[in-house]
């Protein structure tokens, strides 16, 4: 149970979780601006035509049932302005920074930031003690004496063994064992 509650938790603060929670958000809260515009001023501009005013305008009556022709009208320009603001502001740079990527046009990266820099060196000094620590082992492994029988070699020493033939070890073989 612990083990699906931390998988939850990572999956939610994943960055691109998170930025799509806060493009939800802030998408709704523009569309609900879009439509207060929309109802607030387009709308009445819309009704003007049908004659009446308030709520006996934007409707035709038809076997005494409504047609409200003018908030239908208003929610497809609210759909319409919604989609323009999105295309031109989010996709259409979104595409153009695409195009510069596949061209190959992408600005040069700033340089890093000092912290970069100083997690650099901290990962290459770590590098540079491990190179130590390895010759070190290495040292202590040709000094400690071979196991008479392949059969008592510990699974370290043949790890150790693989890893030489996968690195294509120069050193001479030991003698023959039986």
């Amino acid at each position: 149970m612990l083990k699906t509650l931390q998988g939850f938790k990572d999956f939610i603060m994943r960055g691109n979780v998170v930025d799509l929670a806060v493009g939800i958000v802030i998408g709704a809260a523009f569309t609900a601006l879009v439509t207060a515009f929309t109802t607030s001023f387009i709308e009445p501009l819309i009704k003007m035509p049908g004659g009446g005013i308030g709520d006996e305008s934007g409707f035709w009556e038809i076997g005494g049932q409504r047609f409200l022709w003018a908030r239908f009208l208003n929610a497809m320009i609210t759909f319409v302005l919604t989609a323009a603001v999105l295309y031109f502001f989010v996709v259409l740079p979104m595409n153009k920074l695409a195009q510069r990527r596949k061209e190959g046009k992408e600005p040069e990266p700033q340089a890093p930031s000092e912290e970069v820099r100083l997690l650099t060196d901290i990962r290459d000094a770590l590098r540079g003690q491990s190179d130590v620590l390895r010759e070190q082992s290495d040292v202590l492994k040709e000094k400690a004496p071979p196991p008479a029988d392949p059969a008592q070699a510990t699974a370290a020493e043949l790890a150790r063994a693989a890893a030489e033939i996968a690195r294509g070890s120069t050193r001479e073989p030991g003698p023959a064992r039986e």
